[in-house]
């Protein structure tokens, strides 16, 4: 199984940015993480990280035919793109969102997931633990599929 792993705008800067929100790892231990968790479950994972809107769109249409899953976490993006929601309807790829801090509890503009209306599960506030959480069923997912 294939699973490409995708983070919005700003999540290069993990470890800088708001550490008490975002933690203290930087992307390159999240990195790390995905493609040893990936390794335990049997999974090949890539992963790709953009600040711009339209190469997740591009990256989320060029995983048609080519990846099983995609997790997905899109930033700032989850409350303003309807273009990677409508890309996650086009490919219809099982995906499911992460976010890093419990959007749910946060500024009221950050209560509306776009993104997250094409995926069948959510991973809110479990820090990095959420991309291996958000694996794990897709893994199990698909392997019931």
């Amino acid at each position: 199984m294939k699973l490409l792993v995708l983070n919005g705008p700003n999540l290069n800067l993990l470890g800088l940015r708001e550490p008490a929100i975002y933690g203290k790892q930087d992307y390159a231990a999240l990195l790390r993480m995905i493609a040893d968790w990936g390794a335990e479950l049997g999974l090949e994972t890539d992963c790709y990280q953009s600040n711009h809107e339209g190469d997740l769109v591009d990256a989320i249409q060029g995983a048609y035919g080519v990846y099983d899953g995609i997790v997905i976490n899109p930033g700032a993006y989850t409350h303003t793109s309807i273009a990677i929601l409508d890309a996650l309807k086009a490919v219809a790829i099982p995906a499911v969102e992460v976010h890093i801090s419990d959007v749910t509890r946060r500024e009221p503009f950050r209560q509306v997931s776009y993104a997250g209306m094409a995926c069948f599960a959510h991973f809110i506030g479990l820090g990095l633990e959420g991309y291996h959480q958000a694996m794990i069923a897709l893994k199990e997912k698909l392997e019931k599929d």
